[in-house]
Parts: C-alpha cells; structure tokens; sequence
C-alpha cells in the first residue's frame, strides 16, 4: 500500500545549516520562527480553534540539506561521545527509515499576510529552515506529558552546557540576535568526539557566521562576520 503525503506548510527562520541547530524542541526558548502555509491549505477554518491552545506537534521531514539517503539500525548520538553505538529507534537521530521529525512549539502569534494567508509564529522550534511540515497537531499536556517517563541515556546528559563568552565586538549586533546565538552556543553544537581547543568552529546563524573555540567548558566566540553567501540560499 502507497502512502501519498505532502508539504501543508513551509519553516522561516535563522538555522540555515544543520551544524548549531537546537538539538530538541524547547530548548532555545528565545528562537521564533514562522510556518508560512502552502497556497492549497491558506483556509483559515482550518485554524479554527487552535487559537485556544498554548502548544502545537509538528511533523515534519528532514529537508535536503538535512537528508540521509539511507537508514542505519544502530547510530552514534553526539553527546555519549560518537562512539557508543545505540538502536536508532532509541535515538531522534536523523537516520530513522522515514526521516520523519517531531516538534513542540509555543504558539506566540497568528498573522494574516496578503501573500501567505495566516502565518504562525513560534517558539522553540529545532528545524532547519525550509523544512516542509506534513502536519501541525495541538499539545495536550494531561496526554501528552508523562511525569513519570524515564528518558534513558538522554537524562545523564540534559544538563550540559558551555559557558560562552565573546573576544569580538558585538556592539553593532541587536541584543536579541546575541541571546540567541549565545543560546545556541551554550549546547555545545560540536560533535562530542571533536575536542581541539585551537581548532576554529564556524556556525551560519541568519546573516552571520559565528567563529568560535572551544577549551574545556569555556567557549569563546571569536568573530562574527556578516555572511556574503545569504542569498544563495
């Protein structure tokens, strides 16, 4: 039996690679991103009632350049070091048979635009942009959270964080734009197997490329360059 699923809406926002993106919804509660609708489902009545709701599932799929072609049984998740090998289905790794992603995400508003119908902005979402969501489900917190739940390998690591400090002038940057970055930054996007203090880190953020090292659990960005390939995106 055929499956036929398709793009209802499109992600905006400032990861344009996968190298820094939040490694969990939530996590970077500061981050806002829009979900722009595709032409075919700009009907506000299906919307109706989802004002009603703080929090939203999306299902979405790994983009192209977030895509593996191919699936893997066992994986090595970056924060027990890449060199554990863990069951797939134990881990939100991208290299799940069906490369399909879930996230939780605040809603913080609802728009209507003349070329996009009603855009929803959120908070917390850890797609690249331009991932293509197949379905947006609203959060129900008396099923959906389970005080009880045991997380596995995931809960030793929950915690983890740098301290970030910036030797570069940031002066010309808005404030909002360093928070954010500076909460990215905190997680450590690194592969957990990468640790060379001289070595130069780069993470495209919007129209920046951050330049950053890394010395234990100290992290210091070290420039911040205006991006020239922006619009090749």
């Amino acid at each position: 039996m055929n499956y036929n699923i398709e793009p209802i809406a499109y992600i905006h926002n400032n990861y344009v690679e996968k190298f820094g993106i939040p490694r969990q919804s939530g996590i970077i509660k500061d981050s806002i991103s829009t979900i722009v609708f595709e032409k075919k489902y700009q009907d506000d009545n299906s919307l109706r009632g989802l004002e009603e709701y703080s929090h939203i599932w999306l299902l979405w799929i790994f983009n192209d350049k977030n895509a593996n072609k191919e699936w893997s049984p066992t994986v090595r998740p970056p924060r027990l070091g890449g060199n554990k090998r863990m069951g797939v289905f134990a881990t939100r790794s991208p290299y799940h048979p069906n490369g399909i992603g879930l996230s939780c995400v605040k809603i913080i508003s609802f728009e209507k635009t003349v070329n996009n119908g009603t855009v929803i902005s959120v908070e917390g979402a850890d797609l690249l942009c331009g991932t293509p969501i197949i379905d947006i489900k609203p959060y129900l917190s008396f099923t959906d959270c389970r005080e009880d739940a045991i997380c596995g390998f995931a809960e030793n690591t929950k915690d983890y964080e740098l301290t970030v400090m910036f030797d570069t002038d940031i002066s010309s940057i808005k404030d909002e734009v360093i928070n954010e970055i500076t909460q990215l930054l905190k997680q450590d996007p690194r592969p957990s197997y990468q640790d060379n203090s001289d070595r130069i880190y780069s993470m495209k953020f919007g129209e920046f490329d951050v330049k950053f090292k890394v010395d234990g659990n100290y992290l210091n960005v070290i420039r911040i360059e205006t991006r020239t390939d922006v619009k090749d995106e």
